[in-house]
């Protein structure tokens, strides 16, 4: 598939086909994943992979989705057989950025005016989302509530200095008429390119 094929097709998938994701399509997306920029190639993140029904089912319990609980979003989500949770590290970062090579001389979280631990977890993550759709598949990325993450840790062992962004389901899409949830109602805004100065917008 054409790169610009799979911009262009790339959407949040919240509901998923009753069939297996080939495991080797999965190491695929975690593959390009580590391919992603990283701040002085820290490679401050993990990749939580769930690909059992227990450990999916594991995974909805422990973020607040009771196998009681049901609603449009929940129960279509529910439905991919596969579950990726990257993890950002920030230790990861300070680390790195104190050796010779970077010429700073200590570990201040005060040097860095962006979080790039979170930036290039979440370029990570997009990776993710564009292999799914160029091997046909869906996914989408979603948040754990916070009050949620303690159970959810607890659960896979996720130790103290790796923080999940978000996790992503993947799974085959069900054949649809197109785009469903908010791009089906709202346009695309086309004022947010300013060339040369601010105020001066190019519509793409």
């Amino acid at each position: 598939m054409e790169f610009r094929e799979v911009v262009r097709r790339r959407r949040m998938v919240r509901r998923y086909a009753d069939a297996p994701v080939d495991p080797q399509v999965v190491d695929r997306m975690l593959a390009h994943a580590q391919r992603a920029p990283n701040a002085g190639f820290s490679q401050g993140w993990a990749f939580l992979v769930l690909d059992t029904p227990d450990d999916v089912a594991l995974f909805w319990s422990t973020t607040g989705a009771d196998p009681d609980v049901h609603n449009a979003w929940l129960d279509g989500m529910r439905t991919a057989p596969v579950v990726i949770v990257p993890l950002a590290c920030k230790d990861a970062y300070l680390d790195r950025y104190a050796e010779p090579d970077k010429g700073w001389t200590d570990r201040s979280e005060g040097r860095w005016p962006v979080p790039y631990w979170w930036v290039d977890a979440g370029m990570a993550a997009l990776l993710i989302l564009q292999t799914a759709v160029d091997e046909g598949l869906g996914a989408c990325f979603f948040g754990i509530q916070e009050e949620h993450l303690p159970t959810f840790r607890d659960a896979f062992g996720i130790p103290d200095d790796h923080a999940p962004v978000g996790a992503i389901t993947v799974g085959h899409r069900l054949a649809d008429t197109g785009p469903a949830g908010s791009p089906a109602r709202r346009g695309r805004r086309t004022n947010l390119v300013h060339r040369g100065r601010w105020g001066t917008t190019v519509t793409p």
